[in-house]
C-alpha cells in the first residue's frame, strides 16, 4: 500500500514535466498523510492539463457520507476496473499525483522501521491516481478527492512490503492518462532507491526535510 509520501520539488517545474503550463503555489511537504490535500495533474478543459489540489481518500460520487474516503486511500490495480467505488473514475477521471518519494514500514526486530523510497535518479515522479467529485445533497458543497493505485511489489520493494504504488515517469504518465488499461498491462517500476529514516515520520504532525534524511545505508535496484 501507500499510506504516506512526500512532494517537495518546485511545483511549477514538476507540473511542467507532466504537461502543465503554469501552476498553483504548492508548499513543500515531507509527510503527506491521508485526508490531506495533494497536488495532482489531470485533463482539464480544452484538452489542457491542469494542476489541482485534491483531498487524499476517494469519496465515490454516490456516497452518502464523505467519511468513506478515510479508508479509500489506495485502489488495487488488479481490480480497479470492476470495483463499484472506482470503476467510473478509472474510465473517466484518471490523474497524476506528484511526488518525490513515499514511505514504507519494514519490521526490524521489535519495531517497524520507516523507509523512504525515491527514484534512483532523485527526480520527482507521479503516482497513478483516480479522482472523483462528490456533492453534499443537503448543503450543496463539493469535494474533490483522489486515491492512489497500488500493485504487487517488484523484487526491489518486496522486502519492505508486498504492495507498492504505481510509479510514473512523464512518458508512462501520458499512457496512463490516455489509456489506463494499456499502462497497467505493461507497467514496470523505474529504478528505485530506498533508505531507512527516523521514526518521527510515524507522526503525521511532524514535518520538515530532516524526515527524509538517511538513518542508515541506502540500497538501490
Amino acid at each position: 500500500m501507500c499510506g504516506r509520501f512526500a512532494f517537495y520539488s518546485p511545483a511549477e517545474a514538476t507540473a511542467a514535466l507532466f504537461g502543465v503550463s503554469g501552476a498553483l503555489p504548492v508548499e513543500p511537504r515531507f509527510n503527506i498523510a491521508p485526508t490531506q490535500y495533494v497536488a495532482a495533474v489531470r485533463e482539464g478543459g480544452d484538452a489542457k492539463r491542469e494542476l489541482v489540489m485534491l483531498r487524499w481518500g476517494l469519496v465515490p460520487f454516490w456516497a452518502k457520507d464523505p467519511s468513506i474516503g478515510n479508508r479509500m486511500i489506495n485502489a488495487r490495480a488488479e481490480t480497479v476496473a470492476e470495483k463499484p467505488a472506482y470503476r467510473a473514475a478509472y474510465r473517466h477521471r484518471r490523474c497524476l499525483v506528484l511526488a518525490d518519494g513515499f514511505y514504507e514500514w519494514h519490521r526490524g526486530g521489535d519495531a517497524k522501521v520507516p523507509w523512504f523510497v525515491s527514484l534512483a535518479s532523485d527526480e520527482p515522479f507521479a503516482l497513478a491516481g483516480l479522482w472523483e467529485q462528490w456533492h453534499d445533497r443537503d448543503s450543496g458543497d463539493e469535494l474533490q478527492t483522489t486515491t492512489l493505485l497500488t500493485t504487487e511489489a517488484n523484487a526491489f520493494m518486496a522486502p519492505l512490503h508486498h504492495r507498492m504504488p504505481v510509479i510514473l515517469t512523464p512518458e508512462s504518465a501520458d499512457t496512463w492518462l490516455a489509456s489506463g488499461g494499456r499502462l497497467l498491462a505493461s507497467w514496470s517500476a523505474p529504478r528505485l532507491r530506498a533508505w531507512p529514516v527516523d521514526r518521527r515520520v510515524n507522526n503525521a504532525r511532524n514535518e520538515g526535510e530532516d524526515l527524509v534524511e538517511p538513518a542508515g545505508e541506502a540500497r538501490e535496484g
